[in-house]
């Protein structure tokens, strides 16, 4: 697989604190090595605040890293400037997760998708980008497009907002996009649309996507014949084919995961026991314990977990970063 993006040993440090308190670090993404190939989906789970946002502003470029490289077809991105640096931000983009902060309140949908037209000369004059915008805004499901592209967000639903944000986001014919929990301010009813309309666009533009998610379900929908990483606490702690992680997970806290998924089914969610877990008290981030982060939570922790961070190795065709293998 030749790699278009990939992270090596990428960490990101944060301070907190300063004028009336004590200054402190939280590590919100510690030693990544992740990598993704042209035409390829990951999707990335894990709780809230484990660092998954971290991580993909971080191969965005959006953030720098305190330490460790963000390789864009092989080169630092860091150390790319003028029309290198140009190229990369135009082939890689952003579908957030907040789609009413997407779009400018103050003016209208046509001032949001004409200008990256012009700016990467995609389009050669304002007249030719609309009739881009027009045709954008048709592929994602929004009609008639001459009466959206004269709306302000305001007279827009959130699913539309979302739309268009895709529809942004693919103007500029990315190679890479981020989807960061690009469904979860969306109502359950159009979250299939949603992601219906990202695989659409994936299959057509053969686009990378890394797709973030804190919930099981719509990460298997999403990657059912691709990869999904498990993040734990700023690491990754599994890698592996979706069907394979979710049905057979090796990781303790992958187990828990996959346990924790509500069933539909009241009778059948009260006879399933509880995920068994030493505490459920999630360490902090600010004095994380040493070793696996997991070891305090972890039922089957032995004595190198509390004194060894595991790497990530592989197991059964899958990486795997626990002691237990």
């Amino acid at each position: 697989m030749v790699s278009l993006i990939a992270t090596d040993r990428v960490t990101k440090i944060f301070e907190v604190g300063g004028m009336f308190t004590a200054k402190k670090y939280i590590k919100a993404v510690d030693n990544v090595s992740l990598e993704l190939g042209e035409n390829e989906i990951l999707c990335l789970v894990g709780e809230s605040g484990c660092g998954k946002s971290t991580l993909g502003r971080l191969m965005l470029d959006l953030i720098r890293p305190s330490s460790g490289r963000v390789l864009y077809e092989g080169k630092n991105i860091c150390s790319l400037k003028g029309k290198e640096y140009k190229e990369f931000r135009r082939n890689a983009q952003l579908i957030p997760q907040d789609p009413y902060t997407t779009l400018n309140p103050m003016k209208k949908v046509v001032s949001s998708l004409i200008p990256p037209l012009l700016h990467y000369k995609i389009a050669r004059n304002r007249r030719e980008a609309r009739k881009m915008a027009a045709e954008l805004l048709t592929m994602v499901g929004l009609s008639p497009p001459e009466d959206i592209l004269e709306r302000f967000p305001c007279r827009l639903s959130g699913g539309q907002l979302q739309r268009i944000a895709i529809a942004r986001a693919i103007s500029v014919q990315p190679k890479f996009i981020v989807a960061d929990e690009a469904v979860s301010m969306i109502d359950a009813s159009l979250r299939v649309g949603i992601l219906n309309l990202m695989l659409d666009i994936q299959r057509k533009f053969k686009t990378t996507f890394l797709f973030i998610t804190h919930d099981l379900a719509i990460a298997r929908y999403f990657a059912r014949d691709r990869k999904i990483a498990v993040m734990y606490l700023g690491n990754i702690v599994e890698i592996g084919r979706t069907e394979e992680v979710i049905q057979n997970p090796l990781h303790p806290y992958t187990k828990v995961l996959v346990e924790a998924v509500p069933i539909p089914d009241p009778k059948l969610a009260r006879e399933r026991p509880l995920p068994k877990l030493k505490s459920l008290e999630i360490p902090s981030l600010v004095n994380p314990p040493p070793g696996c982060k997991f070891h305090t939570r972890c039922p089957l922790a032995e004595k190198i977990c509390k004194e060894k961070d595991p790497e990530l190795r592989l197991v059964k065709g899958r990486l795997v970063a626990c002691h237990l293998y």
